[in-house]
């Protein structure tokens, strides 16, 4: 289950549906734009277009309304409760109000990530995320051909106050729900880096079920990862295993799961239910896109997607799932499938382009 070395996610011969062909822009009518001034209304969606250099903000109902730009290829996101989005960028991280979609500015970054480019392998931020408190943000920032680095943002001065080498393309940034740690997942390291929040020891621990071989071109990486209520990570793979990390000791153990897709996005719901994206087929054995619904005890529904997605996100009361039709492969759709988490109905969404990153307001 290799291919080409620098390949990352790709296979030849599955190349998913491509923009032009796969957007459903019949399924809403277009959203009003909200006038000037206009609060922006709570269960808006926020994405970020990581083919359009802006976040497009989306009524759950009828689609986005408006749109700001923040920078090149926009990727990960995060939203504190002053409805402040930072925004990670290939050039630096941006900072919206959310409230009155205005741009607020950007931060660059300390570390040299080489041109602002976009496309799947290019330099700069990646996932990002904020202390439980909202006074730091965290952003992985990849740098093309070598090991990244976690970037600290101090969030009232709007400027980086300290870095931490991490692992290779770190994919996704997450924090313990005490704040006293970070994680930095590293898609071509084979591993998720944890940090120590105040003191920023780090430790690197692998995770792969699969083992390592094939190195860059092995499609058998980590991607995204939720921390559960014990303070474990969660990471699929392939729809096939979950990987549990217990970053404490560096153990992980391997349940199994059921959708055999390869499997890119996850989230958590309020009651613990684990959200997980199949992006559609890599190997020739795959199952099409889906997202699968798992519940604590391991029970897993998995509902079938049309065309390619990335990432998650889920309302606040947990009844309502939005899977971003983005790709950080060559195939996507501008939209969101939005999915009834109880029944696993789905409508498509228009809006934003190629979004990747989305969290609700």
């Amino acid at each position: 289950m290799l291919v080409a070395v620098l390949s990352g996610c790709s296979a030849s011969g599955n190349t998913p549906q491509s923009a032009s062909a796969s957007s459903d822009r019949s399924a809403a009518p277009a959203a009003t734009p909200l006038p000037s001034g206009t609060a922006t209304p709570p269960g808006t969606l926020l994405v970020a277009d990581f083919g359009g250099d802006t976040v497009t903000f989306l009524d759950p109902a009828r689609g986005p309304f408006a749109s700001v730009k923040v920078g090149t290829a926009p990727y990960g996101l995060a939203v504190g409760a002053d409805g402040r989005a930072w925004v990670a960028t290939a050039e630096g991280v941006a900072i919206v109000d959310t409230r009155t979609r205005t741009n607020l500015g950007r931060v660059p970054y300390r570390t040299e990530s080489g041109p602002v480019t976009d496309g799947e392998y290019r330099g700069g931020g990646m996932g990002i995320a904020l202390a439980p408190d909202g006074k730091r943000a965290y952003v992985g920032v990849n740098v093309p051909g070598g090991n990244g680095t976690l970037e600290v943002i101090d969030t009232a001065t709007r400027k980086v106050v300290d870095t931490v080498p991490v692992g290779r393309r770190p994919f996704d940034v997450d924090v313990s729900r005490d704040g006293a740690e970070v994680y930095a997942t590293n898609h071509d390291s084979f591993d998720v880096t944890a940090v120590d929040a105040r003191t920023l020891d780090a430790r690197r621990h692998e995770v792969a079920p699969y083992g390592t071989e094939g190195g860059l071109g092995s499609w058998l990486k980590p991607h995204y990862a939720v921390v559960r209520e014990d303070g474990r990570l969660l990471l699929p793979f392939e729809g096939e295993r979950l990987a549990v990390l217990d970053p404490r000791t560096g153990r992980v153990e391997i349940e199994e799961m059921t959708a055999n897709t390869h499997q890119h996005g996850a989230a958590l719901t309020p009651d613990g239910t684990l959200l997980v994206v199949g992006t559609g087929p890599i190997g020739s054995d795959d199952e099409d896109p889906s997202l699968t619904i798992r519940t604590k005890d391991g029970t897993e529904r998995v509902v079938p997607l049309t065309g390619p997605h990335e990432d998650v996100a889920v309302s606040k009361d947990g009844r309502t799932a939005y899977v971003t039709g983005g790709f950080t492969r060559s195939g996507y759709w501008d939209g969101v499938t939005v999915v009834d988490v109880a029944t696993g109905d789905t409508r498509r969404l228009a809006g934003g382009e190629r979004p990747l990153g989305a969290a609700v307001l």
